[in-house]
């Protein structure tokens, strides 16, 4: 019996959409940032205030980020000093669900991993890093 090859569905990084998006979401603050937006719409400072350890540059770079891919909408009102409100758009509240409920599944299950890590960690056999 001749052996049947598959085709080659090898894409390049760049052509690969759950890369590319997963590259979006799963950096370190964009998960939490859209976490908070899916709750309610913030300002900066709140974000800013709300995600411990997150420095003001790497606020405004997720958040430009979130807003370049559509995540993120950014309303600036002309009033004195400046308020600029995060909200999620409808595509960011599409993604709430999944967000919220990988957000639950961390803080539920952060016992058992550090459990897991703790075990790993203990064993004889365990690969030096």
């Amino acid at each position: 019996m001749a052996q049947q090859t598959l085709p080659d569905t090898k894409l390049a990084p760049d052509d690969c959409p759950v890369r590319d998006v997963l590259n979006r979401i799963g950096d370190k603050w964009s998960v939490l940032v859209l976490h908070l937006l899916s709750v309610q719409t913030r300002r900066f400072t709140e974000l800013k205030n709300e995600i411990d350890g997150i420095s003001q540059r790497m606020l405004t770079v997720t958040l430009r980020g979130l807003e370049r891919d559509g995540l993120v909408s950014r309303t600036v009102y002309p009033v004195v000093p400046p308020r600029v409100d995060y909200a999620l758009t409808d595509l960011g509240q599409s993604l709430s669900a999944t967000i919220n409920n990988l957000v639950g599944w961390a803080e539920r299950s952060r016992p058992l991993i550090d459990n897991a890590r703790n075990d790993y960690d203990q064993r004889e056999d365990t690969p030096t890093r």
